[in-house]
């Protein structure tokens, strides 16, 4: 059974870091592209960060330079680090996986990231 489970949302003041993880189980590591999305209510999901089955991360230009992603097979965790985090950083992250060779897509719960002014 595959399961993500999200953690380390807070509160922050701006120009501030957080880290979020990810522990993931049920899944080689070798066969799943991994990211973060966040979502504000009434706003679709976007696309935070990316790390591809081989260790290759990618970032939307806004995070890029700010937030560094990484996993760690050995300890089943994917891990976001985020600096310098602005208001408009605020939503509900969620961890995601989904599989390079097959329709696998998973998803974590919601943990809240909310920066102060």
């Amino acid at each position: 059974q595959v399961s993500l489970v999200a953690s380390g949302g807070g509160l922050v003041q701006s120009g501030g870091s957080l880290t979020l993880s990810c522990a993931i189980s049920g899944i080689n590591f070798k066969f799943y592209d991994m990211h973060w999305y966040r979502q504000v209510e009434g706003k679709r999901r976007e696309l935070v960060a990316t790390i591809a089955n081989n260790g290759y991360s990618n970032y939307p230009d806004s995070n890029r330079g700010r937030f560094s992603l990484s996993r760690d097979e050995a300890k089943s965790t994917m891990t976001l680090q985020m600096n310098s985090l602005q208001p408009e950083d605020t939503a509900v992250y969620f961890c995601n996986v989904r599989g390079i060779n097959s329709n696998m897509n998973y998803w974590s719960q919601g943990t809240q990231v909310t920066v102060s002014s």
